[in-house]
């Protein structure tokens, strides 16, 4: 047996046809949809990037302990466990945040991995002086370190004069090269892994031309994370801009899905399409992710899965799912079993009949609400009156995004836990400095079916104390930190 990941970063499903999405020009994922199983209740677990992938490998939830950070000693990787049990994992992959301080330990979990450079203001080419036509730009200037991004992301594209040269191209590449390779071989799990459609929204020309739009300001395909401020044309601008990148990630995910009808894998091979959230597209009044609450336009994703075992094409799954959810299947997928601290469930039953494997999931960034959903309600609870702590770091790998922590940080350090899942060992507790400044929201509760743009919030205490008792109740199996509780004024809903 096989299986392929293909991993898309902030892909909406608003903006897919298999989920109504009528003006993006996606004819493969429409394609992927009638080859497949399709999930409409898939939610994120924790946000962002780095801690989705650490939910990818352990299939656990993060941010209730750990904003962005790396693979802890006593975390259960999930590419690593099928390599200890003789399946052979590569990752393809051209997102930059594996190779930075906080997301160093996980490629090298695999038997073995490619990186393609150049996504996002990569550090990757280098210029004293940048001797490249900078272009007037179009974005709030949030601090120095967006500055320097933008001078590399510009220094970038001058190495990309043609569609084969961006990062994406190169890691799809790679991925078929990997496949063609080892179609005949058995016992094996591939990653293909791109950025996109990830700000920036990068693209050459001739996807630029199927979204056909006025728009006469200054280059603006990368907007800030925060409020909208600018005028409609320049939101309507972006959105053709974003459409123009996910119309090349469904060109090269197409050339997986035509390998899989030339070599015949649909019969022993198991496909996975999947990201790990979504992107506001001035939405709810905003940009992009981590500063707002997480709507379901973030937190609701697309998810597709095919399993040569079941055999079930074109059809839609009902049961509410997860990131945790996909380590345990690929385990059960070849056989193995799952380590007891990963509370994610197989989906092998699901595909199958759309069985369920849980009647609640939380989400959330560190720092931020903690959300739950039944599939029908979205509960985000806010800290009270503004006041977002006691909230700490649990870490035994202390590094940020792109740094390790400062040494300041270290000045009220002390051993806590063990915790549940640390394996016996204590752990470094300090103080959190959320990486980005989060807005004030108040508790929300929507309810989806009569409300799916979640712009109405609801006042009805019956549905809140239902939602507060099983957010409650997920924390405590996750072993949430007590200052969890506190900083949420859950104190009175903890069972003794």
């Amino acid at each position: 047996m096989k299986a392929v990941m293909v991993m898309f970063d902030s892909l909406n499903r608003h903006m897919l046809p298999p989920y109504g999405c009528e003006w993006v020009h996606a004819p493969n994922f429409e394609r992927l949809s009638q080859l497949t199983i399709t999930f409409d209740n898939y939610y994120i677990g924790s946000m962002p990037c780095m801690p989705a992938r650490r939910e990818l490998h352990t299939g656990r939830y993060n941010f209730l302990h750990r904003s962005w950070g790396p693979l802890e000693p006593f975390d259960d990787s999930m590419p690593q466990i099928l390599t200890e049990n003789g399946i052979y994992t590569h990752l393809i992959t051209d997102h930059m945040h594996y190779f930075e301080d906080g997301g160093a330990t996980y490629h090298n979990r695999y038997n073995s991995w490619e990186l393609n450079r150049g996504q996002e203001g990569d550090q990757w080419k280098g210029h004293v002086e940048p001797h490249v036509n900078i272009p007037p730009i179009t974005r709030i200037k949030l601090n120095d370190q967006t500055d320097r991004m933008w001078q590399h992301e510009f220094v970038n594209r001058a190495y990309m004069p043609t569609q084969e040269d961006q990062p994406q191209a190169k890691t799809f590449s790679q991925g078929l090269h990997f496949i063609r390779s080892n179609h005949q071989a058995d016992n094996w799990f591939l990653q293909i892994e791109t950025f996109d459609p990830h700000e920036p929204f990068f693209t050459h020309q001739k996807y630029k031309d199927l979204y056909p739009h006025e728009y006469n300001g200054t280059t603006f395909d990368w907007p800030s994370y925060g409020p909208v401020v600018e005028l409609p044309e320049a939101v309507e601008h972006v959105r053709n801009e974003y459409a123009a990148l996910v119309t090349m990630c469904d060109d090269y995910l197409g050339k997986v899905l035509d390998l899989f009808d030339k070599l015949d894998m649909w019969k022993d091979t198991l496909l996975i399409v999947i990201t790990d959230h979504g992107y506001l597209l001035g939405e709810h009044d905003w940009w992009a992710k981590n500063r707002m609450p997480w709507y379901n336009e973030l937190a609701n994703i697309p998810l597709f899965i095919w399993d040569p075992r079941y055999g079930g094409r074109n059809e839609r799954r009902q049961s509410l799912v997860q990131m945790i959810d996909m380590p345990a299947t690929l385990l059960e997928f070849f056989d193995i079993e799952r380590p007891k601290d990963m509370l994610g469930v197989p989906l092998r039953e699901t595909i199958a009949s759309d069985q369920p494997v849980r009647e609640y999931a939380l989400f959330g960034l560190m720092g931020s609400h903690i959300n739950i959903t039944d599939g029908h309600y979205v509960y985000m609870r806010a800290p009270e009156a503004g006041h977002n702590e006691p909230l700490y770091e649990y870490t035994l790998m202390p590094t940020h995004l792109r740094k390790r922590f400062d040494v300041d940080e270290f000045v009220d350090l002390e051993l806590a836990g063990p915790f549940d899942f640390t394996k016996s060992i204590q752990v470094m507790k300090m103080s959190a400095r959320p990486f980005l400044q989060l807005h004030d929201f108040k508790t929300l509760l929507f309810y989806l079916e009569s409300d799916p743009g979640q712009k109405s919030p609801l006042d009805d205490p019956e549905v809140e104390a239902r939602m507060i008792k099983n957010m409650v109740r997920l924390m405590q199996e996750n072993d949430a930190p007590l200052e969890q509780y506190e900083r949420m004024n859950l104190q009175n809903w903890v069972s003794a």
